[in-house]
């Protein structure tokens, strides 16, 4: 099994990321707003969120510890 550690405001990135992923697909699909306004927020927070998740991804993976790999 791998083990990869992070430090708080790493975790606190990335639980921000998935917020603003999940934020914008509820704005997708939620009625609060007129359909204009909710497609253009929620397509923001959505690419926001996806955008920022790739170099967060790349720097988690690469941190990755090789415990038990030779």
């Amino acid at each position: 099994m791998r083990e990869t550690r992070l430090t708080l405001p790493e975790l606190a990135l990335i639980a921000g990321t998935r917020g603003a992923l999940g934020a914008g697909v509820a704005l997708l699909v939620a009625d609060r707003l007129s359909a204009e306004q909710r497609r253009s927020v929620g397509w923001t927070l959505f690419l926001v969120g996806a955008i920022s998740t790739v170099p967060l991804a790349i720097e988690v993976f690469g941190k990755r510890d090789g415990c038990g790999e030779r």
